[in-house]
């Protein structure tokens, strides 16, 4: 595939759900990716990208930022305590807000620093143990503990269970964003972002069938 491939086939889901064309962010996400890869696709002119951790995008972005302008980067994988200071200093989004006490330490240190990134809530719609997020009973609740802190909510995420149908936790994701005024949805990766389009994402985060295969080792 590739990025031009993804981007006509979200555009092409765009246009068969009657949905506005161009209204879903495609978040590259180069999380382990060499960084030929990643200038790649820079050089393609995509600006949007998602890393899974903090300390692999110090290492990656402040240098990409001095090359290329415009770029806007997502943390799309679990935020630690005693990350938030440089998450909050690196990331323009973030995507894994899933529990009161790292709400509390994003508000805080907001304070201090003077600016926020966007924030998602996390949702673990298939209330997977091993998986983090909030459960979806307990979602209204978090989402107003948020808003009491002040923090700048703006939509909820979700990685659907490998082995069932995406597209039942993409449509409890949307009721819950949308009993809760959320208008923003993070869901879909390179399998299933044509479903998360068809049901309202507003990003998707795609990965493998924009670089390939990661290097695992």
């Amino acid at each position: 595939m590739g990025l031009s491939d993804i981007k006509t086939r979200i555009e092409s889901e765009e246009n068969r759900a009657g949905r506005s064309v161009g209204g879903v962010q495609l978040i590259a996400v180069s999380k382990m990716q060499p960084d030929e890869n990643v200038v790649f696709v820079l050089e393609q002119g995509h600006r949007v990208f998602g890393e899974n951790r903090v300390q692999e995008a110090a290492g990656k972005w402040p240098g990409f930022r001095e090359q290329y302008e415009g770029i806007e980067l997502h943390l799309i994988g679990p935020l630690q305590s005693n990350k938030v200071r440089q998450a909050l200093e690196l990331f323009d989004v973030i995507h894994t807000l899933d529990r009161p006490k790292l709400a509390q330490a994003i508000a805080r240190l907001a304070e201090e620093l003077g600016h926020c990134p966007s924030l998602f809530i996390q949702v673990n719609t298939g209330e997977e143990e091993q998986k983090a997020g909030v459960l979806p009973s307990e979602a209204d609740g978090f989402i107003a503990v948020c808003r009491d802190l002040g923090l700048p909510v703006c939509g909820l995420m979700c990685i659907p269970p490998a082995d069932e149908e995406a597209a039942l936790h993409f449509a409890l994701l949307g009721k819950i964003a949308k009993r809760n005024g959320l208008t923003q949805l993070s869901m879909g990766m390179s399998g299933d972002f044509e479903r998360a389009v068809a049901l309202g994402a507003t990003h998707v985060r795609v990965g493998s069938a924009i670089f390939g295969a990661r290097d695992q080792s």
